[in-house]
């Protein structure tokens, strides 16, 4: 992925099922455009993996002889709005490309589940307690170098939750992560104090799932499921390690973090029964 917006990724999957619909390969689009196309270029654009200008879009348009004028618009809007600047672009120089994408998707995404089995989620997380954490995985003095802006950038991403339209985010968080041992207990407290006001808000539904819980498909590694409303096809999964990250597209396969998703919250801690752990383990700090 090279930072694809979702409206990148909508008019994608719309040239390409418009496409798919008459019929035509890539090349044959790149050949009706009379060689100011070609296939990769085609592909690149369906795919995400390039923002599109308004003359690209437009031949491949006319190459496949759409004529429908409101459609046109639609997509040259899209196509306008995908290449539109995001805040956490003055931040490039301490970003990798994986986290620009994730930032980039989380800015449009209507909803998030996220499992994090050992760590709070990044949108609910105090300054002082992703300092810790931002410090504690770093596996490179480059990392170390640019911990200040990268506390910076994680509080910035919390916008989301403020913003005119919320985001709806359900977080299953286990119980390992709350009873994490920071440098100053005060950090600690004051993170788990956070999640107690979060949980008030009627966008925001935080469960706890124990460490006494039955055996579990979470216990396969933390993600972070984007959707997108109306646009399920849009959906991604988003799976985090020490190298690398890695994001899950298909349909069938989301659908099956889907499904995982609501077995953690089945077995997870009812939303007041969370409220009551997390003030608990608050009050022992």
């Amino acid at each position: 992925m090279s930072a694809p917006t979702v409206r990148r990724r909508q008019l994608g999957r719309t040239l390409r099922a418009l496409r798919e619909s008459l019929g035509l390969k890539q090349d044959d689009v790149a050949a009706r455009s009379r060689g100011k196309l070609n296939g990769a270029k085609v592909s690149r654009i369906e795919n995400a993996k390039v923002a599109a200008s308004a003359a690209d879009v437009t031949l491949i348009l006319d190459a496949m002889g759409v004529a429908d004028d409101d459609l046109r618009a639609g997509l040259l809007k899209l196509t306008r709005e995908g290449a539109r600047r995001g805040w956490w672009q003055s931040y490039r120089s301490v970003l990798s490309p994986e986290y620009e994408d994730l930032i980039s998707l989380e800015s449009e995404a209507e909803q998030i589940s996220t499992w994090q089995p050992a760590v709070i989620p990044g949108l609910l997380q105090t300054g002082e307690y992703a300092r810790q954490i931002i410090t504690a995985t770093a596996m490179s003095a480059a990392v170390e170098e640019r911990v200040d802006a990268l506390v910076e950038v994680r509080l910035a991403r919390q916008s989301v939750l403020t913003r005119e339209t919320p985001l709806t985010l359900w977080a299953i968080i286990g119980e390992a992560a709350l009873r994490t041992r920071c440098s100053d207990e005060r950090i600690m407290h004051d993170q788990l104090g956070r999640l107690l006001a979060l949980a008030t808000r009627p966008t925001i539904t935080i469960q706890v799932l124990p460490s006494t819980a039955a055996p579990h498909v979470g216990q396969m590694g933390s993600w972070s499921i984007l959707s997108y409303g109306a646009h399920a096809e849009l959906s991604v999964a988003y799976m985090e390690s020490l190298t690398n990250a890695l994001y899950v597209e298909e349909r069938q396969d989301v659908a099956i973090y889907q499904d995982a998703a609501e077995q953690l919250r089945a077995a997870a801690l009812p939303t007041g029964r969370s409220v009551e752990m997390i003030r608990e383990i608050r009050d022992q700090k």
